[in-house]
């Protein structure tokens, strides 16, 4: 039997994963509306953004290991399937509590997909040069998905509905559930069990924090709900540590945070995703609420930045070869920082040109190359059989990041409100920074650990 057309099975692995990660954002310039609609408090919005994201993120380790144990183009397509079913309930979405969970069921969903995506990618890849062009072309399309639903969400909440954002996924879900079982080959599956404890704990201990901070932004620190929120979620994620410890095949095994490299890479992606979803959530509202811009416009305000995520892909390995990873590390990051500092001086009387423009183009230069660098930091020298949980862990530290990110800043932005919703955001985009001045500081740890003369090439050893 001839092997599966390459070009087709990469484009059902990429289409897929830009469709679930631009689901993190496609209703983004829509909230404006959705918030009219459904009459959301800033707070209950938030869970619009932080349901999908804390379902995808929190069960995405067990949504590896599921791969491992069922294949993973068994689950890949039955998470695409419940994602299409999802999507339909979310665009036909009666009232906004049946919104949220509905946006939790395309987040379970695509913590299915998600994780066999770039195990199959690897898996598919000829070489480890060939492996290198996929993993930079694979993290272009995480990079940018964020931007590019922001820009989709525009054009349909203006020219149709909000709705039609989320509707738009069935036809296209339809279309990868069909061809996925033809052009996708299915990898080897593993023996073992589930580790329900430990993936239960650790989405239900991150939904507690960022449901505390949420809580918080609205009732304040000391309101019980708030108090016994943070602490539960403490205490679940202590547990989730704890039962990794001891159960026989763990969701995360914690021998992958023994290199500093990976770590650094999951805990470096957590925080520079939080900074930049929290300033693509804020952006778009503060360019309707306070520039006047419509959510067409709005949308296509961010064609710019998913340009220049994408245009990364093609410098990366020139620099990478002649600066070295630690270098382009930390450089990457400094670039993300500067960009991020220069958005949050925005005003009243700031406009799309250059005050918003500029800074995003160099945001999209900073985060494009780290996020490419984080996503290999975060897979490279893994042994095989732990290749679906680091490539679970490399999303799940984007998910969570970008739904702590929303979660602290919403929290940030609620107690500037007072001031006026000029100041709340420019207070929003300034906790962003501080984001990406706590990644800079970790790549540069991580730059003296390692070696600033390291010439760590871009490439996935995992299979």
């Amino acid at each position: 039997m001839p092997p599966p057309p390459r070009r087709v099975a990469l484009t059902l692995i990429l289409g897929s994963q830009l469709m679930m990660t631009l689901d993190t954002s496609i209703i983004t310039t829509a909230l404006p509306k959705v918030q009219q609609q459904f009459d959301f408090s800033q707070g209950a919005l938030s869970w619009v953004q932080n349901a999908y994201v804390l379902a995808f993120g929190g069960l995405l380790l067990l949504g590896a290991r599921a791969g491992d144990l069922l294949g993973r183009r068994r689950v890949f397509v039955g998470g695409i399937a419940l994602f299409t079913l999802a999507s339909l309930a979310a665009g036909l979405a009666p009232t906004g509590p049946f919104l949220i969970a509905a946006r939790a069921a395309q987040g379970v969903a695509a913590s299915l997909a998600v994780p066999s995506t770039l195990a199959l990618l690897v898996a598919g890849s000829r070489d480890a040069a060939d492996r290198a062009r996929l993993i930079a072309l694979y993290s272009a399309v995480i990079g940018a998905g964020g931007s590019v639903g922001i820009v989709i969400g525009g054009v349909f909440t203006d020219l149709l509905s909000w709705r039609w954002g989320l509707l738009v996924n069935v036809p296209i879900g339809l279309v990868i559930t069909a061809l996925a079982p033809r052009f996708l080959a299915d990898t080897a599956r593993s023996k073992g069990s589930f580790d329900l404890g430990g993936a239960l704990t650790s989405t239900l201990g991150m939904t507690a924090l960022v449901y505390g901070f949420i809580q918080a932004s609205e009732a304040g620190w000391g309101d019980v709900t708030t108090i016994v929120s943070l602490a539960a979620g403490v205490v679940l994620l202590i547990a989730f540590v704890l039962i990794e410890r001891v159960v026989a095949q763990p969701i995360t095994p914690l021998r992958l945070f023994a290199n500093v490299e990976r770590s650094g890479a999951y805990a470096g992606r957590l925080l520079i995703v939080g900074g930049n979803f929290a300033v693509f959530y804020f952006l778009s509202q503060y360019l309707q609420e306070v520039l006047g811009l419509s959510a067409l416009q709005t949308g296509f305000a961010y064609v710019p930045v998913t340009g220049m995520f994408f245009a990364m892909v093609y410098v990366v390995r020139p620099l990478l070869a002649r600066l070295g990873r630690p270098v382009l590390l930390v450089a990457s990051l400094t670039i993300a920082l500067i960009g991020t500092w220069w958005l949050s001086r925005v005003s009243a009387g700031s406009t799309y040109f250059p005050d918003v423009l500029l800074p995003l183009l160099v945001i999209g230069i900073g985060q494009g190359i780290a996020i490419i660098l984080m996503t290999n930091g975060g897979v490279a020298d893994v042994e095989p059989q732990d290749a679906g949980a680091a490539s679970g862990l490399v999303n799940v530290a984007h998910q969570v990041g970008g739904s702590l990110g929303i979660a602290i800043l919403t929290i940030v932005y609620a107690d500037a409100l007072p001031d006026g919703k000029v100041a709340a955001f420019h207070a929003a985009f300034t906790g962003s920074v501080y984001f990406f001045v706590a990644a800079l500081a970790l790549g540069i740890v991580v730059a003296i650990v390692t070696g600033f003369s390291s010439k760590t090439p871009v490439l996935v050893e995992a299979s």
